[in-house]
């Protein structure tokens, strides 16, 4: 229980140290930082799973709905279990930069950056019915 008690309270201290570090940078700064990092790996983790709704959907509008019904569903499950661990990885490595993780995929380097693109699972390309991001376009009733 002792064990216990200093680590959380370790944990606690560092966590404080990065976050005002990260609040800090994002004052001058556009990159993603830790907490971000954390989030992305959360939201990877809980909407991972729409992945066996998008990648159909892609390889349909691509070369259509037979190759949308094989391949593009195991290209839904391939991804899906590709968030599942990428999304583990960047919850447990959130504190830490990792190597080839930058913001710009044709930087090197380290950084807080994804190791998947695109980062967030719903990007502005898949956003069924102004689910996730308004479209004020849209939106606009007369």
């Amino acid at each position: 229980m002792k064990y216990f008690r200093k680590t959380l309270i370790l944990l606690i201290i560092l966590f404080s140290i990065f976050a005002v570090f990260n609040c800090q940078a994002a004052d001058t700064d556009s990159s993603s930082g830790p907490l971000e990092k954390l989030g992305r790996g959360v939201a990877n983790i809980a909407f991972g799973p729409l992945e066996l709704l998008i990648r159909p959907w892609d390889v349909a509008q691509d070369k259509g709905n037979v190759a949308a019904l094989t391949y593009g569903v195991l290209k839904g499950v391939a991804f899906t279990i590709a968030r599942a661990v990428v999304g583990t990885i960047d919850i447990i490595t959130f504190p830490m930069p990792l190597p080839g993780c930058t913001d710009d995929p044709k930087d090197v380097g380290w950084g807080y950056g994804p190791m998947i693109r695109p980062a967030w699972v719903v990007d502005m390309d898949h956003n069924a019915y102004n689910f996730f991001y308004k479209d004020e376009t849209l939106a606009e009733t007369y």
